[in-house]
């Protein structure tokens, strides 16, 4: 089983919880921003990996960035020296009239771009600047600030696509992570083909 326990104490965030990238998509998620744990679950879910996490702080901007470094240093460390890894995924989500496509790279090189396909990319724009999830002060940026940090600690590329977008905010941002769900359980497969690190350097950082 590949695991690692989350874990992060700083004098603005207080972070602990645990990952099972082989589990069964079983989430308990207590961030105290609720959108974000919805984001999560589903993140959880669609991509078979269990996920426990409770974290407080004092500022909502802290709190999301460091759920975001703690969540992909456990990521990483679970993964190991990332033997046997097919190391790139890619999964198009629908949610209702939105489709968002992600596509994921354990390259030890990470980044985060995005690509607006749909129709009317002005509408979309305006939808994530402008909306909040539900009846929350929760944005965008908010979930762009978690997809960073995230990212960023667990060694990932991710271009993510928004090919439709006839919904909200809501819609948008679970329609992202679900795809980002599915992709990295791709990725994180192992091919009983592959002997050693998928990569022609024969390390992945």
């Amino acid at each position: 089983m590949r695991k690692a326990n989350i874990r992060r104490k700083t004098n603005e965030v207080d972070i602990q919880g645990s990952l099972n990238i082989d589990g069964e998509g079983k989430a308990q998620i207590s961030t105290g921003f609720e959108p974000l744990n919805h984001l999560l679950t589903l993140f959880s879910f669609h991509g078979l990996f269990d996920l426990s996490l409770t974290a407080s702080g004092d500022l909502q901007h802290h709190i999301i960035e460091d759920v975001g470094i703690a969540v992909g240093k456990a990521f990483k460390q679970a993964l190991g020296d990332k033997s046997g890894i097919n190391r790139y995924g890619s999964f198009s989500a629908t949610m209702d009239k939105v489709v968002v496509e992600a596509d994921v790279d354990i390259s030890g090189r990470p980044s985060l771009h995005q690509e607006i396909t749909a129709g009317n990319p002005k509408a979309v724009q305006t939808i994530l600047k402008n909306e909040a999830f539900d009846d929350t002060n929760f944005t965008a940026k908010d979930a762009l600030e978690f997809l960073e940090a995230f990212l960023q600690h667990a060694g990932i590329s991710l271009v993510y696509i928004i090919k439709s977008a006839e919904g909200d905010l809501h819609h948008l941002l679970e329609a992202l992570f679900k795809a980002m769900g599915k992709a990295l359980d791709q990725a994180t497969q192992t091919d009983p083909r592959r002997k050693g690190v998928p990569s022609t350097k024969g390390i992945i950082d």
